[in-house]
């Protein structure tokens, strides 16, 4: 598997907000188009890892765009909406929690991302990747860029996608089996999330066997 060095930038530089400078740079260099992708849902005690892939348009670039993580719901939903109008092509892919379990959560990561990024509808020459690795099995080449969604704006609109396609489907996991609270928790280990575990036990091909409490 390849790894980065690192590129892990000081506090000081990096930017307010994401910005198209990696992109470009790429573009110059002859790498065009350029993807972004990102994944959600590594520390979760349940549900898949999903990663998003996304193609910006250099002359039409959605409003908002930020890490996931600084942006709410509501302002999630918003850009969503955004970028599925202006970007030139999106994709999202899933690991479940029995896959992940079945490797381990990196690795589980990684090929989420090489699925969204092979699943584009437009190929890149170019992957950005959030993170320190790049995702092993590209088509086309890769570059791992440390705190990516917020240097980056198509790392930024992956990281967007793949959070809200991850919460959509942790509330429809919500709807089907009310006993956990998915839809509020997302399955990260909040206090209700393990009391409902200790009072009903985990879920099959729902909750992640491999990580604690489970596996001890």
């Amino acid at each position: 598997m390849q790894r980065a060095r690192s590129d892990s930038p000081l506090l000081c530089d990096l930017p307010i907000r994401p910005d198209f400078s990696l992109e470009m740079t790429a573009r110059r260099e002859g790498h065009w188009p350029v993807a972004g992708t990102d994944e959600a849902g590594r520390g979760p005690l349940a549900g898949p890892v999903v990663a998003a892939a996304v193609i910006l348009d250099p002359d039409n670039i959605p409003d908002g765009l930020d890490d996931s993580k600084r942006l709410d719901a509501k302002a999630r939903e918003l850009v969503l909406a955004e970028i599925f109008a202006r970007a030139v092509s999106v994709s999202f892919a899933s690991v479940c929690a029995g896959s992940i379990d079945a490797g381990d959560i990196r690795k589980a990561s990684l090929e989420a991302m090489r699925r969204a990024v092979s699943g584009l509808y437009t190929a890149p020459l170019m992957v950005l990747a959030d993170g320190r690795d790049v995702p092993p099995g590209l088509s086309c080449a890769g570059r791992a860029v440390v705190k990516g969604d917020q240097r980056s704006q198509s790392i930024a609109a992956a990281s967007i996608v793949a959070k809200v396609m991850r919460d959509r489907m942790m509330s429809r996991a919500g709807s089907c089996d009310g006993r956990y609270g998915f839809e509020l928790h997302m399955g990260y280990a909040t206090v209700r999330h393990r009391e409902a575990v200790t009072a009903h036990g985990p879920v099959a091909r729902m909750h992640r066997m491999s990580f604690a409490p489970f596996k001890a």
